[in-house]
């Protein structure tokens, strides 16, 4: 089982919390533009949206431990750094997919590049905390 008292004190704290508030973040400005806005850019939107969702299930499995819950948390980093890098590349070759900046756009330039960052130490907070055998 996973160290769970990782998560109550230090790094593990303000990695979950960078986590929620990404969540938070990214959900509710995904629901707006995609509501109010939709046709001007719906892929960025709609990638702003799978952001969301890939930092709900972060967040979520890094709260709840286990190795279940630490499995699906190294998959969705896994998402997020991909997604980061593959949007990140496309949104700077290709310009026209992306008339609306999206969470992962230029390698999450518009929030500090915290977006590039964040699976990359999450991926290594998990290998820390990786569950024994059972």
């Amino acid at each position: 089982m996973a160290r769970r008292t990782d998560l109550s004190s230090g790094a593990g704290r303000t990695l979950v919390f960078v986590y929620g508030v990404f969540a938070a973040a990214a959900t509710a400005r995904s629901v707006f533009q995609l509501a109010t806005e939709a046709e001007r850019a719906p892929l960025a939107y709609g990638l702003s949206l799978l952001a969301a969702v890939v930092y709900v299930v972060a967040t979520a499995s890094l709260l709840r431990g286990g190795a279940r819950a630490w499995r699906v948390a190294v998959a969705a980093c896994s998402v997020e750094l991909v997604g980061v890098v593959v949007v990140g590349a496309l949104s700077l070759a290709r310009t026209d997919l992306f008339p609306e900046p999206t969470v992962w756009s230029h390698f999450g330039q518009g929030y500090g590049f915290v977006p590039l960052v964040l699976p990359v130490l999450g991926l290594l907070w998990l290998r820390r905390t990786r569950p024994g055998p059972s």
